[in-house]
């Protein structure tokens, strides 16, 4: 089985005015009789502008995230819409959103292989280029299956969203970035008539794939650009750890989820921060300091029996 539990980033910046007893949440739960892994996942995020930014199940600004489950599988996943169609009068986030509804729909409708969450990423993408009304823009994505009954997660990965598993304390996998330059990610497009030699598109077939053993207590985020270029990873890793301690109950988990996502936003509007970006900015030649103003998607988890 797995419980999900979504609260907005609105929610959560009031509930943190007024406390944490203030937070009111929409649960999903399914029960299974058999000793298979599932997972208890969580959902936090904000987009960059919280006055005028899209803030609804499914969407933090141009973020967009899934969390959904089948009888042997539970899938989870984020995508990032590329912000810089805006100034072509194109919502980034249309892209990522469909691209996450098509994942959510083919997976409770069965029509995916559970080995390939690329086939999954893939099949998305292809639906939403084959749809009557043009649905233009890119976007970074990320999806996650875990097979139950082979306790196996198999990950695809795009661009540069992402995921980080830890457990028993320690980092034991996580998905690398895939840019063609500094600050320019793989994506997968679908740019306006005239523009395809203008505008990056990589296939889905170029999502980095994996494929590895779970086990119970395994913590597992998986978040879009504005949590990695904002939190170094051993302060995730130190929330990750207390994940873990706090054990599976997903009120607990989403006061994690919550610290990360509250962490990402405020250090993203720090302007003498020494941000994990500012420092792979400065690795590229680039003299820059401070945070990264982004979306924030964190979408946590934890294995369960």
């Amino acid at each position: 089985m797995m419980q999900s539990i979504f609260w907005t980033g609105r929610v959560l910046s009031r509930a943190i005015r007024n406390g944490l007893s203030s937070f009111s949440s929409v649960a999903e739960l399914s029960v299974s009789t058999k000793k298979h892994p599932y997972l208890v996942s969580v959902v936090c995020g904000f987009p960059k502008d919280i006055a005028n930014g899209r803030i609804e199940k499914g969407q933090f600004g141009d973020d967009a995230w899934f969390s959904t489950h089948i009888k042997n599988a539970d899938v989870i996943g984020v995508a990032d819409g590329v912000g810089g169609w805006r100034a072509y009068g194109i919502d980034p986030g249309e892209f990522s959103s469909y691209l996450m509804k098509t994942c959510e729909r083919l997976v409770r409708m069965e029509h995916f292989k559970m080995s390939e969450p690329g086939d999954l990423l893939a099949k998305s993408y292809y639906e939403l280029l084959e749809h009557k009304k043009p649905i233009l823009g890119s976007s970074t994505a990320c999806v996650m299956i875990l097979d139950r009954s082979e306790s196996i997660m198999r990950a695809a990965n795009i661009g540069d969203s992402g995921y980080m598993v830890v457990r028993d304390g320690r980092v034991v996998h996580r998905s690398r970035e895939q840019q063609h330059y500094f600050n320019t990610p793989y994506q997968l497009s679908l740019p306006p008539p005239g523009y395809n030699r203008d505008v990056l598109s990589d296939r889905p077939e170029s999502a980095e794939t994996a494929a590895f053993t779970v086990e119970c207590g395994d913590v597992i985020l998986v978040a879009t650009d504005g949590v990695f270029d904002n939190i170094p990873e051993p302060v995730l890793l130190g929330e990750l750890k207390r994940a873990h301690d706090l054990g599976y109950a997903a009120e607990k988990l989403q006061t994690v989820a919550n610290s990360i996502a509250w962490m990402a936003r405020n250090l993203s509007f720090d302007g003498g921060y020494m941000s994990p970006f500012a420092k792979s900015a400065r690795q590229n030649g680039i003299n820059t300091i401070g945070g990264k103003p982004d979306d924030i998607t964190v979408l946590l988890a934890i294995v369960a029996l």
